[in-house]
């Protein structure tokens, strides 16, 4: 965002869902491309979108957003790659523990219990490895992906921005009723 102006919760909402969709496509990117796996449907709704990755990119806009417009402190814009690394580490981190909490309460499981093939892990839970790379994933969202979505969310009007956002309210709202009363 330019220095002022203040992100809408619309340009939030919308945020939000563009990140869910992004973390599916890595997600299985990861399943089809890098482990060979074999292409499955990697959130835990119908629909192509996996809502921790939104809820992590918020968190970290709300978390970091006001050290990424600082720009006075030299001293600081050095040592602020390094801080966002590690705070977005932590804070994601700290997302994935609750949800796969949050999850086996509401579902019986985590869909990311594969964790326990990994050599420094949580219960499963979490792992060290790829707390790693949600951290290098959430410096880079920082840095390059929210600048580029500020841009992109800058260019329709309020009214179509808003007609976008009841679309994709719309269509996750029946997606959840799908998934939680008829699947």
């Amino acid at each position: 965002m330019t220095k002022g102006k203040k992100r809408t919760v619309i340009d939030l909402f919308l945020s939000f869902w563009m990140y869910a969709v992004m973390g599916w496509c890595y997600e299985v990117f990861l399943e089809t491309v890098v482990y060979r796996w074999g292409f499955s449907n990697r959130g835990v709704l119908f629909g192509p979108y996996c809502p921790v990755y939104g809820v992590g990119a918020i968190c970290f806009l709300f978390c970091f957003g006001w050290l990424m417009e600082k720009k006075d402190d030299m001293r600081l814009n050095i040592a602020k790659p390094f801080l966002i690394f590690l705070g977005c580490t932590a804070v994601a981190t700290l997302i994935e523990l609750a949800a796969s909490y949050i999850l086996e309460a509401a579902m019986g499981s985590w869909p990311w219990q594969t964790y326990a093939d990994y050599k420094y892990n949580f219960q499963a839970r979490i792992a060290l490895s790829t707390s790693v790379r949600f951290g290098l994933g959430g410096t880079a969202f920082m840095y390059i992906v929210q600048p580029f979505f500020d841009w992109l969310l800058a260019k329709p009007s309020g009214k179509t921005k808003k007609f976008i956002a009841l679309s994709v309210l719309i269509i996750v709202g029946a997606d959840a009723v799908y998934t939680i009363f008829i699947k």
